[in-house]
């Protein structure tokens, strides 16, 4: 009784070490997924931190711009998404020809076609810039959803090996019967420590995505205007 006595575990550590190998490689599987998720989100963190800084500051100055040049220099010190965005719309300026000639080569001015053509190469722009910030974003969702049903299958496995053992040593007493079952839940408590932090990730560094691609969107409308304004377009 004595042997019996110290052969079961006392804490989640004994039940890891003295589990079998399917339990191991699950959680081994899944100590790998959170190195994983951990390192995107703590590298996410540090970008959206850096882009929403500059967002804000630019925000708080483009209120105060009157004429595209200034608009301009405004977006090189800041940099940014909107930094494209503007380096964009200058490009297309330059290489598109006026269809609508004017008194002087400053004053002709873009048609209808070509100012909804700036518009579709901004929001291409802004689709780009939600790319470029997204990326990494699908391994967090891939980890979130799929780190549980390989906790549940370690919790299945861990099971059938313990009523395996149970059925081959003959005794069903519920001091045989717990420490198998132990061990299969602990494949189920490392998945959701994994998949929570994972899943809470996406959603906050999704919901920061829309939020600055909207951003990018509102200052492509602007900056359109600011062209109308100065008769650019």
């Amino acid at each position: 009784m004595i042997l019996l006595l110290q052969a079961i575990p006392t804490s989640p550590i004994e039940l890891v070490t003295g589990s079998s190998m399917s339990t191991k490689v699950v959680l081994g599987i899944l100590i790998a997924l959170s190195l994983i998720s951990w390192g995107i989100i703590i590298a996410k963190w540090f970008q959206f931190r850096r882009v929403t800084a500059v967002s804000r500051q630019f925000d708080r100055d483009f209120g105060r711009v009157r004429t595209m040049d200034e608009a301009a220099g405004l977006v090189r010190r800041t940099g940014g998404p909107h930094a494209s965005l503007m380096d964009r719309a200058l490009r297309f300026i330059e290489e598109t020809k006026p269809a609508l000639s004017g008194t002087s080569e400053r004053s002709a001015r873009l048609s209808a076609s070509q100012v909804e053509s700036l518009r579709l190469v901004l929001d291409a722009e802004t689709t780009g810039e939600r790319d470029r910030l997204s990326r990494s974003l699908p391994w967090l969702a891939t980890i979130g959803s799929v780190s549980p049903l390989i906790g549940l299958l370690g919790t299945v496995l861990g099971v059938i090996q313990a009523f395996v053992g149970i059925a081959t040593k003959g005794s069903g007493n519920l001091g045989a019967v717990a420490p198998g079952v132990a061990e299969a839940l602990i494949a189920t408590a490392a998945a959701l420590t994994v998949a929570i932090p994972a899943v809470f990730g996406y959603n906050l560094f999704a919901n920061r995505i829309n939020k600055i691609e909207g951003q990018l969107e509102s200052f492509g409308s602007e900056l359109i205007a600011l062209m109308v304004r100065e008769e650019r377009i």
